[in-house]
């Protein structure tokens, strides 16, 4: 402190210490951009790359020829605003702790779902008892089934190679339904919580899961009526205490793409690697002597991204999926509930995300289907959150023959990890200026509504 208090008073000091403060600014710029631009260039992310390369030598410009000139009240100057704003920068500025409540005050109705209401044959008992009871949804409803459909060969986004590789996960899906519940083979083992978790976040992760974590169950996470399948209308019967939850990941060059085929490929094959792993970790479990049941694909009796925000793997952000801390929306997940005692995760709202959906609303403004909000959190059956609107977004998956995924293809979270992006998510994690920065720039480099890249090259039709 002595020996900064002696610079300060000491004016040739303090302007040699301004003049190189300049020169390093002027270095920490070209060091930055250049950085971003190898990153974008990686990325092959041309729009960006060609911005980052020309701030990598337009930028240090002014900085350098304030050095040239050694002009101290020019050199104090920038010294001075460079030190606020890295103090502002680092200053964690405190957000609001109710962006949006936690926890729903209903359990939902599966059969109110697009994928259940997409199920429905016309004329068919099932169809007449809820539209019966759901008469505002027909009109809605019959607006989707005047679409293509899902992987119709007469959809927007038909690619044979895709959509057949698709159908072939989605029947592998369909295959491992049997395989969900069933008997404990054993008697109950005694099994330490601790080691037992452990041990089941290993066995995940070796079998090809992101990220892994446990839930004390809820009334909330469960349906109250299945919707899909031979139990549909059945009230949900499940008493067990615990979940697992994981996330696997979809690649990214299936997922830029997006809505084009390449994302429903990528889907199918992701909720088929999900499925595999969730059913093997139920048959493990049922071999240690424990009850569990695995929630995958087409056979749910629970929201699956309520219960992994609860058991610590993200956050419900605005466009209705868990976003997750490295990869954002960019996952699939699955979900096993047992009645084995499991050391479970406390859930904290992650305001840092919350925020910065506050502040992004890149998802909202590239939705082709314009399905999800740009306002701010608002009171959606009783509680604060967004919601899509599902009847939208899916008829747009009925156009495009797709699952689209537009909105996971454009979200910064969903930017590959490490590098640069991985400092930008520690800065977004620190402060709420850095935030409302964060997305300003991602929008000047990738663009606020940026274009879907190009099918990777197998895809491309003959």
């Amino acid at each position: 402190m002595t020996n900064i208090l002696h610079i300060i008073t000491n004016t040739e000091q303090l302007n040699t210490l301004t003049h190189y403060t300049v020169g390093i600014i002027a270095c920490g710029f070209f060091i930055l951009f250049l950085f971003a631009t190898i990153q974008f260039l990686l990325e092959k992310e041309k729009p960006a790359f060609k911005k980052a390369l020309l701030l990598t030598i337009l930028s240090p410009l002014p900085f350098l020829l304030a050095f040239y000139l050694e002009i101290q009240f020019i050199d104090l100057t920038i010294s001075i605003l460079a030190l606020i704003t890295l103090i502002a920068f680092l200053i964690p500025f405190k957000t609001s702790t109710n962006i949006t409540d936690s926890e729903p005050l209903t359990k939902i109705d599966e059969r109110d779902t697009m994928f259940s209401r997409n199920e429905l044959k016309i004329g068919s008992k099932n169809y007449i008892d809820y539209y019966k009871h759901n008469p505002e949804k027909e009109k809605l409803d019959n607006n989707f089934r005047k679409k293509p459909g899902l992987m119709s060969k007469d959809s927007l986004y038909y690619n044979k190679k895709a959509f057949d590789a698709a159908e072939a996960s989605f029947m592998a899906v369909d295959l491992l339904h049997k395989r969900v519940d069933g008997v404990p083979t054993n008697k109950n083992q005694e099994a330490n919580s601790i080691d037992i978790s452990e041990k089941l976040i290993k066995l995940a992760k070796e079998k090809g899961a992101l990220d892994v974590g446990f839930a004390a169950m809820k009334p909330y996470h469960f349906y109250s009526v299945k919707g899909r399948g031979e139990e549909y209308g059945k009230e949900v019967q499940n008493d067990h205490k615990y979940a697992i939850a994981f996330t696997v990941e979809m690649k990214r060059e299936n997922v830029k793409p997006a809505p084009q085929a390449s994302i429903v490929m990528e889907s199918a094959e992701q909720y088929l690697n999900s499925g595999t792993i969730a059913v093997e970790l139920a048959e493990h479990i049922r071999s240690l002597g424990f009850e569990a049941r695995a929630h995958i694909d087409g056979n749910y009796q629970l929201v699956c991204p309520l219960v992994a925000r609860d058991a610590g793997l993200g956050e419900i952000g605005r466009m209705g999926l868990l976003m997750t801390p490295k990869q954002g929306p960019r996952v699939r997940i699955a979900v096993i509930t047992t009645n084995l005692e499991l050391l479970t995760n406390t859930y904290k709202p992650d305001n840092s995300v919350l925020d910065f959906c506050v502040q992004c609303k890149k998802c909202a403004t590239s939705c082709p289907s314009a399905a999800i909000e740009f306002t701010d959190p608002q009171m959606h059956g009783g509680i604060k959150r967004w919601q899509i609107n599902q009847e939208s977004c899916f008829t747009y998956w009925c156009i495009a023959g797709t699952d689209c995924g537009r909105c996971m293809s454009v979200c910064p979270y969903s930017h590959p990890e490490g590098g640069l992006h991985t400092f930008i998510r520690w800065g977004i994690r620190k402060s709420h200026l850095f935030r409302i920065v964060a997305a300003l720039m991602d929008d000047f480099f990738y663009g606020k509504n940026p274009k879907p890249h190009p099918l990777p090259k197998w895809l491309e039709e003959e």
